[in-house]
């Protein structure tokens, strides 16, 4: 697979899962009015709903993670069509993330306690961090895609008091103690 068709796949793979998100009745954009390209408060409404936000780094490092068990899977063979199977993944947990039960849990679980699910727009630039994050680890030694994921883990426990592990574990099995740490910042 060629770049053209590689870059072909996750622009298709975004533009059915922006058509499945209208049709759940996301909103293509923040509700706000405001065009700025990125909102980088977690506690604010606008979070989710612009282009970019903290949770951006979060979906690179799906890409990186994706990668690294798509390795293994097509055995280190064909990483083009990894990459598009890696948005095609990233695109199905959007839309999982953005139905009632997970916002509904992310509100009754996690520091989000105002989220109302993504807008298409962030949606789809979840994916393209996604996928952006696959070619990352494609780049790296495996030792830097570590690298990448513990530091990005890292920078954002100490900004958000958030990460991806954090946010899975609060998802899947909630622990106040840190429920509490992550309202304490």
């Amino acid at each position: 697979m060629d770049r053209a068709r590689m870059a072909g796949g996750v622009v298709a793979v975004c533009a059915v899962a922006a058509v499945a998100l209208s049709l759940m009745g996301r909103v293509l954009w923040c509700s706000c009015g405001s065009w700025v390209p990125w909102s980088f408060d977690t506690w604010s409404l606008h979070n989710s709903q612009h282009i970019l936000d903290p949770y951006t780094f979060s979906h690179v490092l799906h890409g990186v993670l994706f990668y690294a068990v798509l390795r293994v899977g097509l055995r280190g063979r064909h990483p083009q069509v990894g990459l598009v199977i890696a948005a095609g993944m990233e695109a199905v947990w959007e839309i999982v993330e953005n139905s009632e039960a997970v916002i509904q849990r992310y509100r009754e679980n996690t520091v989000s306690l105002d989220y109302h699910g993504d807008s298409v727009a962030n949606s789809v630039s979840d994916i393209l961090a996604c996928s952006g994050g696959y070619l990352l680890a494609w780049s790296l030694p495996a030792w830097g895609s570590v690298a990448v994921f513990v530091v990005t883990e890292l920078v954002l426990l100490a900004w958000i008091r958030d990460s991806l592990l954090v946010n899975v574990l609060m998802l899947v099995w909630p622990v106040q103690a840190v429920k509490d740490w992550q309202v304490g910042g």
